[in-house]
């Protein structure tokens, strides 16, 4: 019986082995001319199709996940296909999809050799030219007997009259002046003793008009008439405005007492406080143009004619004036004015566009194209600036494309934010996964970067509950998280034996 069981299956076994052979023939591999046909179709349907490979973080965490997810703040994990993450061996850099470059508008910018003529920039006010005020003080004294110019702020020309002043020495002194023109008449038959000494007492009294500013017109009536005139009448010596008017009917002065002041506001000048470390850019001659407040649309040109000696130790600046045209008057004394001047710089340099510079605070950062849609973020050094260019001094070299808009997009593209504060790329390891845990935030070394946590255990990665340190991909993660409270985060192995927690939020649990 047992040999029967035997011999029946050996023919089974063969009965089998014949029938694989047979379909085996059948099935057989097509012919060349089939194989020729089907390669391209399997070809085209390979470059339709394209291997996800895993979702990143959108602000550039290293934090990877398998499956579609959003982050803290409810945005979508962006999706990265094969050949996306990869970059040139030799240089470090980034390649995004071209596709994907003209969406975000990228646009690059050789660096080259440029002449920086920087703009220092400043707040000035408007003052009158001091060379251009002019004061009236009688020189002797008297009273106020009548007004021709009686307002502040009046316009006046010159030689027009502003007041009439009574004073018994000037009555005096036109009087001995008139018996001394007289004198010099009568004695011109007379020897030349007597007629030079009359002469003196003329011109003597004579000067003492004048002295008293008495004008030619009425010395000349004076000597006409031979009648002294109760008041003298002051005139302005300019044509400008009243700034100061103290004169008033009735009143008396004394000598030297200021009763008008008037400015001429033809030219004015603009008091202009620079900055400490931008004073050696300024030269005397150097042109600005100046906006006023009350004339948006308007520029006014000034030239720099004084840098003043001191410096306010209360704002670090230096005072500098400037003149300039004052047409209608339009410009009047204590308007503030914004005040751009002009410095050149010293020869030609190597330039980028100023938005061409990510500035963190820590490190500068400029994007340089490389190839099509290769991007390598190089950290520069800087020099100069100009209003719209920037000195590159390390870092870029003359003739490269750097990439003057939507950089601040690559950076979020490329994990450009991670890189910078010392973290790799987001790494593979065990799969690319993000692992959850819950537990408690022990201590923070702010210094190191770092978070001691008891944690719960993790069952993704089979762990048991334990205090271990992590990594934080940023520090902000335990803003506002003090030591003892709980915790639910997310980590990633950055590289073998390191975890790095890319989120944390408080937890529930005590």
């Amino acid at each position: 019986m047992r040999n029967a069981v035997t011999v029946g299956a050996v023919v089974a076994i063969a009965v089998a082995a014949a029938a694989g052979y047979w379909a085996g023939g059948r099935h057989a591999a097509p012919a060349p001319a089939a194989q020729a046909d089907a390669a391209p179709a399997a070809a085209a349907g390979a470059k339709k199709e394209r291997k996800l490979l895993y979702y990143r973080n959108p602000m550039g965490l290293p934090d990877t996940s398998p499956v579609p997810k959003k982050d803290q703040m409810g945005m979508d994990y962006i999706p990265v296909y094969e050949g996306e993450d990869e970059a040139p061996a030799d240089s470090g850099g980034l390649k995004i999809p071209l596709d994907r470059v003209q969406k975000l508008g990228v646009r690059t910018e050789a660096a080259a050799l440029r002449s920086l003529d920087r703009l220092v920039r400043a707040a000035g006010r408007v003052e009158v030219d001091e060379r251009r005020l002019y004061a009236v003080s009688p020189k002797f004294e008297g009273w106020v007997e009548r007004l021709m110019v009686n307002e502040t702020g009046q316009r006046v020309e010159k030689g027009q009259p502003l007041f009439a002043a009574y004073a018994p020495e000037l009555v005096s002194a036109q009087r001995e002046y008139a018996i001394a023109a007289r004198g010099v008449k009568a004695l011109r038959e007379s020897g030349a003793e007597g007629q030079s000494g009359m002469a003196q007492l003329a011109e003597s009294s004579l000067a003492r008009l004048r002295n008293w500013d008495v004008s030619d017109d009425q010395v000349a009536a004076l000597e006409r008439t031979g009648e002294a005139r109760r008041d003298v009448v002051f005139r302005s010596p300019a044509t400008g405005i009243v700034l100061e008017k103290k004169a008033v009917e009735g009143m008396r002065f004394r000598p030297g007492e200021t009763l008008y002041q008037v400015a001429d506001l033809a030219r004015v000048w603009v008091i202009a406080d620079i900055p400490e470390q931008d004073i050696g850019l300024v030269r005397n001659g150097a042109h600005a143009q100046l906006r006023i407040t009350a004339y948006p649309d308007r520029a006014f040109d000034g030239v720099v004619t004084y840098v003043y000696p001191t410096l306010r130790t209360e704002t670090r600046t230096v005072p500098v004036r400037l003149e300039l045209a004052n047409p209608g008057g339009v410009l009047k004394p204590g308007m503030f004015a914004q005040v751009a001047l002009a410095a050149g710089g010293a020869g030609k340099v190597l330039a980028v566009p100023a938005s061409a510079v990510i500035d963190s605070g820590v490190r500068r950062v400029a994007f340089v194209q490389t190839g099509e849609g290769r991007f390598e973020p190089r950290e520069v050094k800087l020099g100069a600036r100009s209003e719209d260019y920037v000195e590159v001094r390390e870092g870029v070299k003359e003739g490269e494309q750097v990439v003057v808009s939507a950089n601040f997009l690559i950076d979020a593209e490329s994990n450009l934010r991670a890189a910078m504060s010392g973290l790799a790329a987001p790494a593979k390891a065990a799969g690319g996964v993000t692992h959850h845990a819950v537990g408690k935030l022990d201590a923070v070394d702010a210094a190191a970067g770092t978070v001691t946590v008891t944690h719960e255990p993790v069952a993704s990665l089979k762990w048991p509950g334990m205090t271990m340190d992590f990594a934080l991909a940023n520090p902000s993660l335990v803003t506002g998280v003090k030591p003892g409270a709980a915790i639910d985060f997310e980590f990633v192995e950055r590289k073998p034996g390191e975890w790095v927690i890319t989120g944390l939020k408080p937890g529930k649990g005590k």
